[in-house]
């Protein structure tokens, strides 16, 4: 039988190492793909340090898979797809399809929602198995190292501004310039908002410009963050991407009435907001996850329409760790991608 590379964890927190498998074929409603790229995400350290329920080691990381099917099981044809077709696999790694979100269609927040590197073993291989239902296709425009962080940053943030109250012409922040938040300025400006980005320091507001934006805040220059927005007339969505509560609690007060605070930035301490900053402006402060497969396949067609690209690093999948250990320091610019080619 041949076999395939995949790069796992065996402890919790331990060494990202290449181990070689046996081929395994796809069982029903599944396909098995043939990586290409796969990106390296934040939440990925989730799973590497067993730190969710039901993660079991060895851990395969990876949820921003891009490659091609290679093998169709039982009822996958029934979805259209064939073998060689180009296909990405995001934070939505497919749902039960019985809970009753998914009972509703909103399937993004199944409460056995399969995350690959979680639910099962996810792109940090030259081969991974996945359930139908969570395949997008990719563009003939886009990439492999370009798709596969599309199927998590970019849906996370494509999704997070395009569901949010805003219009084309109103006044939407981004919080934060960096692996999701150069995606979100750049979506942001592509669907005809005033923008303006968010972040540390004089310095990123070059970069800011390049991306697109309107105006830059920086948030150490002493003026507050809120005041800074209200000058501009208030937020009517603030898109916070940063991953503190202090600085996406800064933003609220910078909300128009009835603006909303849209938060995918990931923090456990608690955000510093008061009823009284929502109640007489009807102000709205929401949670927002990633997106299902056809959300994945919508910004993927976006951002190939638009010249939407995000800003990545690549790395052969034998160095896998050392893009994990980059990634997790900051020191990327702005995505790890890994590589099978």
């Amino acid at each position: 039988m041949s076999t395939y590379r995949v790069a796992q964890v065996t402890t919790a927190g331990g060494a990202v190492e290449l181990a070689e498998r046996d081929v395994p074929r796809p069982g029903p409603r599944q396909v098995r793909i043939a990586v290409e790229a796969c990106g390296v995400c934040h939440s990925d350290a989730l799973f590497v340090n067993g730190a969710l329920p039901g993660v079991s080691f060895p851990v395969v990381a990876g949820h921003e898979i891009a490659g091609r099917v290679e093998e169709l099981g039982e009822g996958a044809r029934d979805w259209g797809y064939r073998a060689g077709d180009r296909v990405a696999v995001g934070w939505f790694g497919g749902s039960c399809g019985h809970c009753t979100p998914c009972r509703r269609g909103d399937f993004i927040v199944c409460v056995d929602l399969k995350v690959p590197g979680w639910r099962y073993d996810g792109g940090f291989a030259d081969k991974v198995i996945a359930p139908v239902d969570a395949l997008a296709r990719i563009p003939d425009a886009l990439a492999a190292t370009d798709a596969g962080p599309l199927a998590c940053a970019g849906v996370t943030t494509y999704n997070g501004l395009r569901r949010s109250s805003a219009r084309p012409g109103d006044l939407v922040a981004v919080l934060g310039i960096g692996g999701l938040g150069h995606l979100g300025v750049q979506y942001a400006v592509a669907m005809g908002f005033e923008t303006v980005a968010i972040a540390r320091g004089a310095d990123k507001a070059d970069f800011a410009k390049q991306l697109g934006a309107h105006h830059y805040v920086d948030s150490t220059s002493g003026t507050p963050v809120a005041e800074a927005l209200q000058s501009l007339g208030g937020a009517k969505a603030v898109l916070a991407t940063a991953g503190s509560s202090e600085a996406i609690t800064a933003t609220a007060d910078g909300l128009a009435p009835r603006g909303e605070l849209v938060v995918i930035g990931a923090d456990t301490a608690p955000l510093g907001i008061n009823p009284a900053q929502l109640l007489m402006t009807g102000r709205v402060v929401r949670g927002h996850p990633s997106g299902t497969a056809q959300d994945v396949e919508d910004t993927m067609a976006f951002s190939a329409l638009h010249g939407i690209r995000p800003m990545t690093e690549t790395v052969p999948l034998e160095n896998a760790d050392q893009a994990y250990r980059k990634m997790l320091s900051g020191g990327a610019r702005f995505r790890m991608v890994l590589t099978t080619g």
